[in-house]
């Protein structure tokens, strides 16, 4: 059954530009460690600290197999470090997802 861990951060607005590289980083590290990156997002309107991260797995051994693999990459441990030293993050909450059949990664409509 896949499954999907919806990140909720807390950032240091004034790092906002930080967050962004850290999470673009992620863009190619997740992929290559076995995870599905769903996307990252900042804030734009409205509460001026709160991101999301959403990364996708086929199931939870797929996100055992990722986890080890990012515990031995050294672009992620890089990427983890650098958040610590510049402190941009300033909380981190994890939940888990069940997808809903049929519904992860449909193309999108093009109406006439």
């Amino acid at each position: 059954m896949p499954i999907t861990c919806f990140i909720r951060y807390e950032i240091d607005p004034f790092q906002r530009e930080a967050f962004a590289a850290y999470a673009r980083a992620w863009g190619h590290i997740i992929p290559r460690c076995g995870g599905h990156l769903v996307g990252y997002f900042l804030p734009d309107e409205g509460t001026n600290n709160v991101a999301w991260g959403l990364v996708g797995f086929d199931d939870l051994a797929a996100y055992e197999r990722y986890r080890a693999n990012l515990r031995q990459d050294p672009e992620g441990k890089a990427n983890f470090e650098a958040a610590q030293t510049h402190r941009f993050i300033l909380r981190e909450e994890r939940s888990w997802l069940e997808d809903v059949e049929g519904t992860r990664n449909l193309p999108r409509e093009i109406r006439p």
